[in-house]
């Protein structure tokens, strides 16, 4: 069967991404399409990258960098759960997704993004990096306000509409990641 796993893309303490990717996978566990995970950042204490050899060369010498390729290799596509700091991604997402080459290739991606502006900024830049990546990024999205789905920017209560966009962009990351999987089988 499918895997989906989805990627808490923020390890700030008081995070509000928690609460997000918890309803990302909550509404995803619904489904039969897809066996769904949660992928937590600080689950994987990822420092800086400290790998000797470019990702794409695949010779990782580092524990902690054996132990992320292996859980994202798992996977045949992603939803990233991102925050939006200063127009882009956060740092801890950007770094995890740069130890790792190969285990990103022929994978499809969806984004849930959440800021001021719902987070867009974050998956622009998002969406660059998964082309060089070799992933194929959905079209559809989630982009949450911390406005209009957030009481004082830190309770999470998501209009309802959002559910809707979700369900698509589940879809359209099964549909890819199933289409993409003689790739990734050659």
């Amino acid at each position: 069967m499918t895997r989906i796993g989805i990627i808490l893309g923020s390890t700030r303490p008081g995070r509000n991404g928690e609460a997000v990717a918890r309803w990302v996978l909550e509404i995803a566990k619904q489904r039969s399409d897809a066996e769904y995970e949660l992928i937590d950042l600080l689950d994987y204490q990822l420092p800086h990258l400290d790998e000797a050899y470019p990702p794409s060369m695949g010779q990782y010498s580092q524990p902690h960098t054996k132990r992320w390729a292996e859980m994202i290799a798992s996977f045949d596509g992603f939803i990233m759960v991102t925050p939006e700091y200063n127009h882009s991604t956060s740092g801890a997402l950007k770094n995890a997704i740069d130890f790792l080459y190969a285990e990103w290739n022929n994978k499809a991606v969806g984004f849930v993004s959440y800021g001021s502006v719902g987070g867009t900024r974050a998956v622009e830049h998002l969406r660059l990096i998964s082309g060089e990546l070799q992933m194929a990024d959905v079209r559809s999205q989630v982009a949450l306000s911390l406005f209009t789905d957030f009481e004082n920017f830190s309770v999470f209560k998501p209009n309802q509409f959002h559910k809707d966009s979700l369900t698509a962009t589940l879809d359209q990351v099964v549909a890819w990641s199933t289409a993409l999987a003689p790739l990734r089988k050659g």
